[in-house]
């Protein structure tokens, strides 16, 4: 950024690449993006809810209270169990100098503009289809993502919590509030996501720890 704060980071694992967006800030700096090679990728909006989720079958572009505006699948999902919706094309801000345009799977940008400058980087990739004619399995999360996950969605109720008490001081009433839907909804994927055999019980335990 202009500021000399760290903007975009392209991390190469392997065979994997994913490209992360930070917020503009010198530290405590949040995660605007993240967009994996193996097709997953998020992008949120400045509060930290979910703004864009995309799989290897599609994605859905989501409102600030987690509900849902548009899903679409991709054209060569074989995975997606309802009808094929086509993707509109999508163009977000996430801050004043990065945006992201989605035109297809292999077609989604990060564009950076500063200064007169401006760089772009291709995150689209193209999910090979198998001689069966069925998609390949996604990528397992490592334990770091998963940890990452579980963090994200304690803060999240955290902050929310807090706007419960800020808005209702009596404790009778802000002890009986519920969180959101969308946060319910991403603690139980995480858990779900748990449940995979490769997953050990130390992380299982650890996870579970987290968002409960």
């Amino acid at each position: 950024y202009p500021s000399g704060n760290l903007a975009i980071i392209v991390v190469r694992e392997e065979n994997r690449l994913t490209c992360i967006v930070q917020e503009d800030k010198a530290s405590n700096a949040k995660i605007q993006a993240v967009f994996n090679s193996s097709g997953r990728s998020t992008c949120c909006y400045p509060t930290g809810a979910v703004w864009i989720n995309m799989t290897i079958e599609g994605g859905q572009y989501l409102d600030q209270a987690g509900g849902r505006v548009r899903r679409w699948t991709w054209p060569n999902s074989a995975m997606s169990s309802g009808p094929q919706v086509p993707l509109k094309p999508i163009f977000i801000s996430l801050n004043r100098h990065v945006g992201v345009r989605i035109l297809g799977q292999d077609k989604i940008t990060v564009s950076f503009l500063a200064m007169g400058q401006q760089a772009k980087f291709n995150v689209g990739t193209r999910v090979q289809v198998s001689d069966v004619g069925r998609l390949r399995p996604p990528a397992r999360l490592g334990e770091d993502e998963l940890l990452l996950l579980a963090f994200r969605v304690r803060i999240l109720r955290l902050f929310d919590r807090l706007r419960g008490c800020l808005d209702f001081p009596s404790n009778e009433q802000w002890d009986k509030i519920k969180p959101p839907a969308y946060l319910t909804t991403q603690t139980s994927k995480i858990l779900q996501l748990c449940t995979t055999p490769d997953i050990s019980d130390k992380l299982r335990s650890s996870v579970r720890a987290i968002v409960n």
